[in-house]
């Protein structure tokens, strides 16, 4: 009886699925043939949104059933789900214990922290006077989704609690990063220090990390290599579930989220990279393309994170020591995005729906809450939305507004992760022109290494 449902379950799969299936099969030996012909792997991420978002809307238009798609774009970001853990890991040890003394890790560490404060303190400001200026919540109705529930905002001691490991083996096997990274952190240091006083018993550990690293940097490489296609799969199911009718009442959201994160994106990095690291913005912006790419399509900081740490080293020219230093942390705490421009942008948006005035020290609190909270949730499954509730709390405002914008969070997730993961890039940047690890005569020669995303 079981393997007649099965059959029928097939068969009911392939008859409601195969035109997305068709279509996906032919996109799919697309992008093949354009790997083969060495199409650089920037453009065919490009290429393969564009084709995505133009399939799923056709389908959402036709109502024909998108599954085939979304199971793919799935299948693709449980690949990457798989990296994270033992490559932040790995990452974080080979990095710390190859750094010469804790005074030097504790200097690169307070540098990088108040990199990602200090950025996404500005970004809630700009996420705020950009709402200001669109007043994105004049004519929204008062009405909530079915089904919403609040978020619950974990208490000050259960965030502690949760960032503190108990069990590094059941935290690996429950996917909470930050504990594994606190771990990690406790080994490396470990390793220094017996390393300065003990160094044959600290350096057989010391190879073993690097050979594990070496091992996850192959299996990384075969993973990413299939980006351009979970980047279609993924645009596509999105496109093919939303469409354009669910977004029309919250456009005027859609567009504030998307000028304040451009104007972060532009004044913010261009700012730092032009007057700080003192490169041309337009030439590190084509540099950094490929992370960009990634952080809209998947929507994660994780997911990215393999992307970025090639995109630091071989085409910023940042040393590996400082890239797999900063890159780790900044994908668990650099909320650039969800935690600086969208509280609030959504602060504003409640508070005209609800009609509740707010004042200049509403605005203070909004930008300095926003800043907190976003390194508070660090490891938090939904930041954006944790941050979000926390902000709201603070000013007394209906946590059910949060309620209003849930049907756009994915297309607005899409523009926050990509502010997110820039902004780690350009971390790292500052940090190893900070540090003198930045060969700057090889980054103007445009010597980059061949990404192993370049091959199919």
């Amino acid at each position: 009886m079981s393997s007649l449902s099965t059959d029928n379950n097939l068969v009911h799969a392939f008859q409601t699925n195969w035109v997305s299936l068709l279509v996906s099969l032919v996109v799919v030996g697309l992008l093949v043939w354009l790997a083969r012909r060495r199409v650089g792997f920037g453009y065919r991420v490009l290429i393969a949104l564009g084709i995505g978002l133009i399939v799923g809307v056709s389908l959402n238009a036709l109502e024909l059933d998108a599954t085939s798609i979304g199971t793919i774009g799935s299948i693709y970001v449980n690949l990457i789900k798989m990296l994270v853990i033992p490559l932040v890991a790995v990452l974080v040890i080979s990095s710390i214990s190859s750094i010469s003394s804790l005074g030097q890790l504790r200097k690169i560490g307070t540098k990088t922290i108040l990199l990602f404060i200090g950025t996404t303190g500005v970004a809630a400001l700009i996420g705020l006077l950009v709402a200001l200026a669109f007043n994105p919540g004049a004519g929204i109705a008062q009405e909530t989704p079915e089904g919403y529930e609040s978020r619950t905002i974990p208490t000050f001691s259960e965030v502690i609690l949760n960032l503190v490991p108990s069990n590094p083996i059941g935290d690996m096997a429950d996917g909470k990063v930050v504990p594994v990274l606190i771990f990690a952190i406790f080994l490396a240091v470990a390793i220094v220090q017996l390393g300065s006083r003990k160094p044959e018993a600290a350096e057989p550990v010391r190879q073993v990390v690097e050979s594990f690293k070496q091992v996850m940097n192959q299996v990384t490489k075969y993973i990413i290599r299939l980006t351009p296609y979970g980047v279609y799969a993924l645009i596509g199911s999105m496109a093919a579930r939303y469409g354009f009718d669910t977004l029309k009442p919250l456009i005027s959201l859609i567009l504030a989220t998307y000028v304040a994160l451009l104007l972060h994106f532009i004044l913010t990095f261009g700012s730092l990279v032009t007057f700080w690291a003192k490169l041309n913005p337009f030439k590190f912006l084509r540099k950094i393309y490929p992370t960009i790419a990634v952080a809209f399509t998947t929507r994660s900081s994780y997911a990215t994170l393999p992307v970025n740490l090639e995109v630091i080293t071989k085409r910023l020219r940042v040393s590996p020591r400082i890239a797999s230093f900063v890159a780790p942390l900044g994908a668990t705490m650099n909320m650039n995005g969800c935690g600086g421009v969208w509280p609030a942008v959504v602060a504003v948006f409640v508070a005209e729906v609800y009609g509740v005035p707010l004042g200049i020290s509403d605005y203070i609190l909004i930008v300095l809450v926003s800043t907190i909270s976003s390194i508070g949730v660090a490891g938090v499954p939904g930041p954006a939305s944790i941050s979000t509730t926390v902000v709201l709390t603070a000013l007394g405002l209906p946590l059910e507004g949060l309620g209003l914008v849930l049907a756009i969070d994915a297309v607005v997730d899409m523009g926050r992760t990509a502010v997110n993961a820039t902004g780690t890039t350009v971390s790292s940047l500052l940090v190893a022109v900070s540090e003198d690890e930045f060969d700057r005569e090889s980054y103007n020669r445009d010597e980059e290494e061949e990404l192993e995303l370049s091959r199919a």
